[in-house]
């Protein structure tokens, strides 16, 4: 089973995962956690070049091409592979956030993305996608506490995190059979409980 977590900077979805793995393989399912951009050699590679403050003269489509670069290693390399192997997959970021941030946040045709997205993935989509949420100004004030994770999509303006968040809420909305939306302003115990409720039931169910 494929499983997503998405959402605004700040979250808090990337400190929530590790539980969520733990639980998952005490629980006796073989887990395989993963992010994006990243899982693969490539791919942090790729990684490295979007997130660093230095590189702010990459304009959006070179944004999302390299994205969509690391993905498609990712899928091939990683993914694909474990969820043949009847893995869980465990996913911080996917396909969603280049919809959420390239489309809604640098407001690029949707329809060109999700073609892209498509071809990328090879038509890979998740089973479940977690919207860990918190409201932007929050969020952005928990990134900016811990200055070692403040890279360059965090130091876009508000606005542009604004629109984020209402694209996620937009997809969510498009396809609610797969979405569900986790209050992260909750403290973690309660994040996490709603985490492991969600994501057990969608397994005992799949």
């Amino acid at each position: 089973m494929f499983i997503t977590l998405e959402g605004p900077e700040g979250s808090g979805k990337t400190s929530q995962l590790p539980a969520l793995a733990v639980y998952l393989r005490e629980a006796g399912y073989e887990v395989v956690v993963t992010r994006e951009p990243g899982g693969t050699a490539v791919g942090d590679q790729i990684r490295e070049v979007l997130m660093n403050l230095k590189n702010v003269s990459i304009v959006p489509r070179t944004e999302i091409l390299l994205f969509l670069a690391a993905r498609a290693q990712h899928v091939e390399e990683l993914i694909r592979p474990a969820l043949a192997a009847g893995k869980v997959v465990l996913c911080d970021r996917f396909g969603d956030s280049t919809l959420a941030y390239q489309g809604f946040g640098h407001q690029t045709d949707l329809d060109i993305l999700k073609a892209l997205l498509d071809f990328s993935t090879g038509g890979l989509e998740p089973d479940l996608t977690l919207l860990v949420d918190v409201p932007v100004e929050d969020g952005i004030a928990r990134k900016r506490k811990n200055s070692a994770e403040w890279n360059r999509l965090d130091a876009y303006a508000l606005a542009f995190h604004e629109r984020v968040r209402q694209g996620y809420f937009a997809l969510a909305e498009a396809e609610p059979a797969r979405w569900m939306i986790i209050d992260a302003t909750k403290d973690k115990e309660n994040v996490q409980k709603a985490m492991r409720e969600v994501v057990m039931s969608r397994l005992e169910r799949h």
